[in-house]
């Protein structure tokens, strides 16, 4: 083996030519994930919403951000990195993942309001 083949398996011993990030773009992704849970940290402690449905939604939008930012700066996920795979795969992640939290609370909604009615005596059970 020469010197050529002997350095590039030294950078890249398991085989991977996917990129890889610099000590910039994972300080950048740190920043931001640190940015991005503060900001609804403090909403919340803070109040700064009033209206707690606003407040969720807010949260839930910033979480959803964060989710981004992790997958770009930290699993290095692009239309590039395996040929796309691996955003189908995400995708079709997403979709189930949509498809069963939807199910199960459109199920428990629907256990919950096709309840039988309590008899007023037993809700006063200690």
């Amino acid at each position: 083996m020469n010197a050529e083949e002997h350095a590039s398996h030294d950078i890249h011993a398991h085989g991977d030519a996917g990129a890889h990030g610099s000590l910039k773009s994972y300080l950048i992704g740190f920043a931001l994930s640190v940015v991005l849970t503060a900001i609804p940290f403090w909403l919340v402690m803070t109040g700064a919403i009033d209206n707690k449905q606003a407040t969720a939604i807010v949260v839930m939008a910033f979480a959803a951000v964060q989710i981004v930012v992790h997958m770009v700066f930290f699993l290095h996920m692009n239309t590039a990195s395996e040929g796309g795979w691996s955003i189908l795969a995400l995708i079709f992640t997403v979709v189930l993942v949509v498809i069963v939290l939807t199910g199960s609370l459109w199920v428990m909604y629907h256990l919950n309001v096709n309840m039988m009615p309590v008899p007023h005596d037993m809700r006063q059970m200690p």
